[in-house]
C-alpha cells in the first residue's frame, strides 16, 4: 500500500505476467511512470531563499509542516535529485514552494 501523502499515491499500478522458476507464470505489480507536473500548474505558496545548511526536508517542514513533502518542492523546481535544490551553487537563489495539491 502506498502512503496517501506519497508522490506516488495517484500513480497507476501496472500488472504483468512473468515466468516463474516452476515453469508457470506469476503476476508482478509495479507503479507506472510518474511524470512531473507542468511548471505552470502549481500555485506558489512561498519563495524560499536558499542558505548554507538548508536541506530539502527542512524547507518542506518550514513551509508545508511535513519534511516528507520535500518532493513537492522538487516538482515545482523540476529537479529529480532533491539535493539539487539546496546545492552550493544555489545559495542565495530562490526555490519555489508550491501549495500542496490533493
Amino acid at each position: 500500500m502506498i502512503d496517501p501523502t506519497s508522490r506516488y499515491a495517484t500513480t497507476e499500478i501496472a500488472t504483468a505476467q512473468v515466468p516463474d522458476p516452476s515453469g508457470g507464470t506469476r503476476e508482478v505489480r509495479c507503479l507506472r511512470r510518474r511524470f512531473l507536473p507542468a511548471p505552470g500548474s502549481l500555485q506558489t505558496l512561498a519563495l524560499h531563499t536558499v542558505a548554507r545548511g538548508d536541506r530539502p526536508d527542512l524547507v518542506a517542514a518550514a513551509y508545508l509542516g511535513d519534511p516528507t513533502q520535500f518532493w513537492r518542492v522538487c516538482d515545482a523546481a523540476l529537479v529529480i535529485h532533491p539535493d539539487e535544490l539546496t546545492a552550493d551553487d544555489r545559495i542565495g537563489g530562490t526555490v519555489r514552494v508550491p501549495f500542496p495539491q490533493p
